[in-house]
């Protein structure tokens, strides 16, 4: 996965696919959880994300007590071990990473404590839950950080 060039391709058709997501909004939303669904399975079908791991080298996700606990069981630390360990407080007042990539990112992209992951990283992208059109706004995001999401939205937007 040449990241650079996704980048570039992200970046140059994110003020369209911007626009187009604020637009799907307005939509029939069960219509809209039908074609993200359909087409996260095709997309997801073709995509290796151990060729990319863009997710865990760019952004963070929330961890939550439970996350913290499964976490720090999973790498025998105390919960508070784990927390003044690996993350910090956001601006949201959540727990994040405290660095980028991933402290738990290895160099062949594979997740050190993937089956005690957060909650956040085992839905990423989050583009096979219902009722999508609420979190359009992060789709985007994601569209800008996961090659994945771009292509299932070009594929949409190819549909309309």
């Amino acid at each position: 996965m040449d990241l650079r060039s996704f980048s570039e391709k992200a970046t140059a058709r994110s003020t369209a696919n911007k626009k187009f997501l604020q637009q799907l909004k307005k939509k029939d939303g069960r219509k809209v959880d039908t074609q993200f669904h359909q087409i996260h399975e095709e997309v997801f079908a073709e995509t290796d994300c151990l060729t990319c791991a863009n997710c865990c080298k760019t952004t963070s996700p929330i961890f939550y007590q439970t996350d913290i606990e499964r976490a720090a069981k999973a790498l025998r630390l105390k919960p508070g071990d784990f927390v003044d360990r690996y993350l910090k407080v956001d601006a949201d007042k959540d727990y994040v990473l405290n660095t980028s990539p991933c402290a738990f990112l290895g160099n062949d992209n594979r997740c050190s404590i993937y089956e005690a992951r957060p909650k956040a990283c085992r839905e990423y992208p989050h583009t096979d839950r219902k009722k999508i059109t609420q979190i359009l706004d992060l789709t985007y995001k994601n569209t800008l950080v996961c090659p994945a999401v771009l292509e299932m939205v070009e594929r949409i937007k190819a549909l309309h």
